[in-house]
C-alpha cells in the first residue's frame, strides 16, 4: 500500500511538473511573439520540420488539458 501512495506521489509530482512547465513555457513564447510583433509590426513563424512541430502540437495539448485540469481544480475548492 505504501509503495502504491509513493508511486501515486511521484506520478503526481511529474504531471504537475510537465503542465507548469508547458505553462510557464507558453507565457514565454507569448512575450516572445508580441515582442516581434512590437518590433516589425507582425510575426510569421514556419515549422518545416515535421517532428517538432507534433511535438509542438502535443505539447500545446497537454498544456490545454492541464490548464483546464488546474481550473477546474481551483473552482471546486473556492465553492
Amino acid at each position: 500500500m505504501a509503495l502504491t501512495l509513493s508511486f501515486s506521489r511521484k506520478i503526481r509530482f511529474v504531471f504537475h511538473s510537465l503542465g507548469l512547465s508547458c505553462l510557464g513555457g507558453a507565457i514565454f513564447l507569448q512575450i516572445l511573439v508580441f515582442a516581434d510583433i512590437i518590433q516589425h509590426g507582425y510575426f510569421m513563424a514556419v515549422e518545416q520540420n515535421s517532428a517538432i512541430l507534433t511535438f509542438e502540437v502535443a505539447l500545446t495539448g497537454f498544456a490545454a488539458i492541464y490548464f483546464i485540469y488546474m481550473y477546474q481544480r481551483l473552482m471546486r475548492q473556492v465553492e
